[in-house]
């Protein structure tokens, strides 16, 4: 059986809504871009290239804890990128997966670079992102390397939640 909540995290640019997108679809479950529940006044300071705060953050994590309790089986993208974020989620959510899309600062900038219509504004606000990165435990999540090409990528983290629904059964 494979797990039917399953968070995606990383840096933005990891390309979290694409995987996220890739393995809904594989498993026949919902995908929600985390990015898309963040409120107007997140948005706004994105798009001015300045650094959410954690209490930025607070109600839009609440949010998206709602929606994992609310859903059974679901893929959600969202950042995620303090323990305390994770933690946040993952409350009345022990049946949660959480996959780390995790990737080097060079691979990731110059796909930001070939983006087009993303509010997420400039360098400074990546090497923010990288800066607040707590990377999970490996007891906390599943690994999965993005410098590789998406396909591949979709392959290691199916293969990766097959064996971590062998190890919780």
């Amino acid at each position: 059986m494979k797990p039917k909540k399953i968070l995606l995290m990383g840096v933005s640019g990891s390309g979290k809504s694409l995987i996220g997108s890739l393995i809904a679809q594989k498993l026949a479950i919902p995908f929600h871009d985390g990015d898309d529940f963040h409120p107007e006044e997140n948005v706004k300071k994105m798009r001015q290239g300045i650094p959410l705060s954690d209490a930025d953050r607070h109600d839009w994590l609440l949010t998206l804890n709602q929606l994992f309790i609310d859903n059974d089986e679901l893929v959600v993208a969202c950042s995620a990128l303090k323990k305390t974020y994770r933690d946040t989620l993952r409350q009345n959510n022990k049946d949660m997966t959480i996959v780390y899309l995790q990737g080097d600062f060079d691979t990731i900038w110059s796909r930001h670079q070939k983006r087009t219509d993303h509010y997420f504004n400039g360098q400074e606000m990546l090497k923010s992102q990288f800066e607040t990165l707590v990377e999970p435990t490996a007891d906390e999540a599943v690994f999965i390397d993005i410098s590789h090409q998406s396909e591949h990528v979709l392959e290691q983290v199916i293969r990766a939640l097959e064996g971590a629904s062998n190890e919780s059964t």
